[in-house]
């Protein structure tokens, strides 16, 4: 038996990589500024707001969307010609959402409200699309940063972001002047992240682990399986300029607070709203709401950010890269998909691209870099809605090839390595 079993895999293993070479290459790498060596092709096009991502093993790409495409929320993408290009599509689900990990022969998928999780046959489709198990439900969805994205570990456990409502919990959000309430209302529910268990079915907020708080919103966060612990992406506090305008300039609000990745643990505290972090002076600053002035440090009981990245570029996917396809500096690293933001006005857009950041032994190893740009398309611009493309998610093929979503375009980029 056993060695049955390793014939298929290599078998598998031949199969995964015929499939790669027999893909050509886009002379203009889809549009996409890439390091020497790597080349790109866009896998599927036209999907709409394509959120997160998820690869199967046999290359099949699953995509979860913001907006129901012809009734469905989540489409299996499928390349019967073995060509890089994804000619066949199935949908399913009709809600809408960005949440999406595949693990062991079951997808899950999140609405703004629940967590679902449909078993899926030999060919990858759910066996039962129209009922799928409802293992998490009633979550707090108010129209801002209502996405619940996911991820799960190695231990039977879901992680779920749920967002906060809220800016930096004011007494009138958004409100010129207006204080922070202390405490906090929002971090009962919201702003933090939640663990479950995957096989559970209808869990409300009773049954979960409040497993970190103090994060106003989350939409990239991946297992790193070097370290066995969870990494997240928050996107940064807007409108201090608006809300505090003696205290902070323009620009100084287009730049500030640095969009910070954190790793986590059951009881982490990153101390939203009471403070943000200053990726210019490598504080933690508190919040002005809560009676800082730009410069008064917090002295309170939360964690520093693994990486601080500059302000208002919206990091949407994180993904630890454990294929063999990159070269070796790219090993269990991690990549960054940067939205973009709305909140930079009057300073020129920044983000649009995919970020890596160097590890070693569970830890940074050096700066973060740009891997992957030119998604929006073109020059400067003042305004998120002129980007033709925005990276989302991402997700690794089995060929150790790396997927990119775009909830812009509606694109699906797959970047590979040829080292030429």
């Amino acid at each position: 038996m056993k060695a049955i079993h390793y014939l298929f895999l290599l078998g598998l293993i031949a199969s995964i990589n015929s499939c790669a070479q027999s893909v050509k290459p886009d002379p203009t790498n889809a549009g996409l500024k890439l390091p020497k060596g790597f080349t790109a092709i866009k896998a599927a096009d036209g999907l709409g707001a394509a959120r997160h991502i998820a690869v199967a093993s046999n290359g099949d790409i699953f995509v979860k969307l913001e907006k129901l495409k012809d009734g469905k929320g989540i489409y299996l993408l499928h390349d019967g010609d073995n060509d890089g290009i994804a000619e066949q599509k199935f949908g399913f689900g009709n809600y809408i959402g960005t949440g999406m990990y595949l693990k062991d022969g079951y997808l899950y998928t999140s609405s703004n409200e629940e967590v679902f999780r449909y078993k899926l046959g030999a060919d990858n489709r759910p066996l039962d699309p129209d009922n799928p198990e409802k293992i998490i439900t009633g979550l707090i969805s108010r129209n801002e940063h209502e996405s619940k994205s996911v991820t799960l570990d190695n231990d039977g456990n879901i992680y779920v972001n749920i967002g906060a409502f809220s800016n930096s919990c004011q007494e009138q959000d958004r409100a010129t002047g207006s204080i922070g309430i202390n405490p906090c209302p929002v971090l009962d529910s919201a702003a933090g992240i939640w663990q479950f268990k995957i096989d559970k079915q209808n869990q409300t907020y009773g049954d979960g682990v409040h497993y970190a708080t103090g994060l106003r919103n989350v939409v990239g966060l991946d297992w790193n399986t070097t370290t066995n612990s969870l990494f997240v992406m928050q996107h940064g506090r807007d409108q201090l300029h608006d809300i505090f305008p003696a205290m902070y300039t323009d620009k100084q609000s287009a730049e500030l607070p640095a969009e910070c990745m954190y790793e986590l643990h059951n009881g982490s505290n990153c101390g939203w709203p009471y403070l943000y972090y200053d990726q210019n002076q490598h504080k933690k600053i508190l919040a002005p709401e809560y009676g800082g002035d730009g410069k008064k440090e917090y002295t309170g009981n939360a964690q520093d950010p693994v990486v601080a990245f500059p302000g208002h570029m919206a990091p949407n996917g994180l993904l630890f890269y454990t294929g063999n396809m990159f070269p070796e500096r790219y090993k269990n690293g991690a990549f960054i998909a940067f939205h973009g933001s709305w909140n930079r006005s009057p300073e020129p857009q920044k983000g649009y691209f995919v970020a890596f950041v160097p590890f070693k032994d569970g830890k940074p190893s050096g700066d973060w870099e740009i891997f992957a740009d030119d998604f929006s398309g073109g020059p400067q611009f003042m305004q998120p809605s002129k980007a033709k493309h925005r990276p989302c998610g991402l997700a690794q093929g089995p060929d150790g090839s790396l997927y990119v979503s775009d909830d812009s375009g509606g694109t699906i980029y797959r970047i590979m390595y040829n080292g030429k």
